[in-house]
């Protein structure tokens, strides 16, 4: 799968050149609002001064990445602060290919188009794995793709685009495969905050030296401008993990990290619930109005994506830009996820508009 070109940044250019009102449901910027810590942390964090202002532990903050190890169960060492979830995926899937002899990176097909630019980055060999058809991978299949030269699983639940929350059996399996072909399952946990039905599973929960899990406070918090997120690596590989984001990023944003560790503090468990049962609603009201447009669909577990097909409507790029042409609605063309969903369209329930597109697109179809 080829990453020369950013297809998200091409639909939401294309949308804003429009001569029309179009509705954005291209990329997942949560527009509920952050956590009132998040604003009180920068505060506080602009009136510190001095010192304060310099360069942060190119690891992360010190007190940040214990209240992190703290949540996830493991020791404070595990735990590297990252530029977003995508930093910290790259040093999961980096550390795979380091450490293990093998150069294939397994991934499910559809696929977030980042992981195998990432690959292909890394030097790695990209080898997709068709999911079923609740969009979930399933772990006979990904064993039946591996061998000696899989060196990293690459794994994301609850998932973009499918929906789809992987459970403790298949996160167990998945495990398996890897440890039985020495390499390395890389967990981007980015979406916990937004599992709707309980069954979500940390690979964090099993312990193993060939587990690395990702994660990021872009969608948890919807700050995705702030850039924090983290890795938890095996003891074994942190320290060259820690190496490689120093010499990537020298550090990662200090007041983002100071906001973040306000936030951690003090948000309870009800702005999840409230963002959770919101999601919910709009995926109500979304599906039933694909249900009226003669669109088959997916109904998401997790996260806040769902993909359509329409009939006689491939998911092509083309099809995209018409969408926001005639119907002033921009979703992602599935043919930017892989072969699996090439004739769907992905659309991001985070907009107050998703009624409004709904309409249009019962109108449209």
């Amino acid at each position: 799968m080829e990453y020369e070109e950013p297809l998200f940044f091409t639909v939401m250019q294309y949308a804003d050149a429009a001569d029309r009102d179009v509705v954005d449901m291209v990329s997942g910027n949560p527009d509920w609002g952050a956590p009132d810590g998040i604003s009180e942390g920068l505060h506080d964090y602009a009136d510190t001064g001095g010192d304060q202002f310099q360069y942060p532990p190119s690891a992360g903050l010190r007190e940040l990445r214990e209240r992190i190890a703290e949540r996830r169960g493991v020791a404070t060492e595990r735990v590297i602060v990252t530029n977003g979830g995508g930093m910290a995926n790259t040093l999961g899937m980096a550390r795979a290919l380091e450490r293990f002899d093998g150069s294939e990176v397994l991934m499910a097909d559809p696929v977030y188009p980042y992981y195998p630019g990432k690959a292909e980055m890394l030097g790695g060999v990209q080898r997709f794995v068709p999911v079923d058809e609740t969009g979930t991978l399933n772990p006979a299949d990904v064993r039946a793709a591996a061998s000696d030269e899989t060196a990293c699983i690459v794994v994301n639940t609850p998932n973009n685009p499918t929906g789809a929350v992987y459970g403790e059996e298949t996160m167990r399996e998945l495990l398996a495969v890897a440890e039985d072909h020495d390499a390395m399952l890389v967990s981007d946990e980015v979406y916990d905050h937004f599992d709707f039905t309980g069954a979500f599973t940390s690979a964090l929960s099993f312990d193993s030296e060939h587990v690395v899990v990702t994660n990021s406070f872009s969608k948890t918090y919807a700050i995705t401008g702030f850039r924090v997120g983290y890795a938890v690596l095996p003891e074994r590989d942190a320290p060259a993990a820690r190496t490689r984001n120093m010499l990537t990023n020298v550090a990662t944003s200090r007041p983002a990290q100071a906001a973040v560790l306000e936030a951690l503090r003090t948000t309870d468990a009800s702005y999840h619930e409230a963002n959770r049962e919101r999601l919910r609603e709009r995926v109500e009201t979304f599906t039933a109005a694909l249900d009226r447009a003669g669109a088959e669909y997916t109904t998401p577990d997790g996260a806040f994506y769902v993909l359509a097909r329409f009939p006689d409507y491939p998911g092509t790029m083309a099809n995209a830009k018409r969408l926001i042409d005639e119907a002033g609605v921009a979703g992602m063309p599935g043919e930017a996820f892989g072969d699996a969903r090439s004739d769907w369209l992905r659309f991001a329930l985070v907009s107050p508009r998703v009624e409004t597109a709904a309409e249009r697109l019962i109108d449209f179809f």
